[in-house]
């Protein structure tokens, strides 16, 4: 049960780039979409888990945990709402990279051998898929490519984030990462709509206004199948199952969205995948001799 439940969270992630561009065909922008779920949501939890604020209000450093998750949901939800979506998802999964280094930053962690190894090679992956003849130096082409990247940066924080507030609640780190995403997304939103950089929401209407509830429903179900399979489940299996979104992605973007896998993105992908899964395999402990 509890990797099925990791392998809808996966699912939930790797195809919710489909309603996002299915909002946006309908008016309402991916940024506006996202905030309005994540209200949504986080009206849901309160109503559940009321105490959850109290919670969260006791533990003022959690805001950097509240401003992470609106940052990786802002980014990947608006990357793969305009661009290939692959690609953005790749991009977003160098995360382990940033993660080292943020870990060794925030939580004195050392940088091995094993994970400078593990660095380059997803380093290299991203090079591959970000390649384009006559370019140069591979660097991301289009701003959906650095919402990508900025995502993954964004969800390395949460994990590094989450780990150093271990010893707070889960309904706090819980409800903490919904109202990134419904905070940050609507203000986002806001600012640029008021810029004219993107459009205001469209008027209600029911066919937006249902697809946004069940969007929210849907995001709401994923992050709570995550949340009690990775109670049960070691890091390292649940990060693993987790790779399994890149899989659904994929999969959908051909036969819903009309992309096509070139063999320089599958080159550099496997790469990325392969990486993390690295990252995510356990460490073997050194055992030693006994003392006779």
């Amino acid at each position: 049960m509890p990797v099925a439940l990791l392998l809808f969270n996966a699912f939930v992630w790797g195809v919710s780039w489909w309603p996002f561009r299915q909002l946006n065909a309908l008016g309402l922008h991916s940024l506006w979409a996202t905030g309005l779920s994540f209200a949504l949501a986080t009206a849901l939890i309160t109503l559940w888990r009321p105490r959850a604020w109290r919670a969260l209000a006791t533990r003022p450093a959690l805001v950097w945990l509240v401003l992470a998750s609106g940052a990786t949901n802002v980014a990947f939800n608006w990357g793969v709402m305009i661009g290939e979506v692959v690609r953005v998802v790749l991009l977003f999964y160098l995360m382990p990279v940033w993660a080292a280094l943020l870990a060794r930053w925030l939580l004195g962690e050392r940088i091995t051998a094993a994970i400078m190894a593990r660095m380059a090679l997803a380093l290299a992956g991203a090079a591959i898929v970000l390649y384009q003849p006559g370019i140069g130096v591979p660097v991301p082409a289009s701003l959906a490519d650095w919402l990508g990247l900025a995502g993954g940066v964004a969800f390395a924080a949460v994990n590094v984030l989450l780990r150093r507030n271990a010893d707070s609640t889960d309904e706090a780190r819980a409800l903490a990462l919904f109202v990134g995403g419904g905070v940050v997304a609507l203000g986002l939103a806001a600012l640029l709509a008021g810029a004219g950089t993107i459009a205001a929401p469209p008027a209600p209407a029911p066919l937006w206004i249902a697809g946004t509830v069940g969007l929210a429903l849907a995001l709401l179900a994923g992050n709570l199948a995550l949340q009690y399979a990775a109670a049960r489940l070691p890091a390292s299996v649940t990060a693993l199952v987790m790779l399994s979104e890149i899989v659904f992605a994929a999969l959908t973007s051909v036969w819903l969205g009309g992309e096509s896998l070139t063999a320089r993105t599958l080159a550099g992908g496997t790469l990325i995948v392969v990486a993390a899964a690295l990252a995510a395999m356990p460490r073997r402990r050194r055992i030693s001799p006994a003392a006779g």
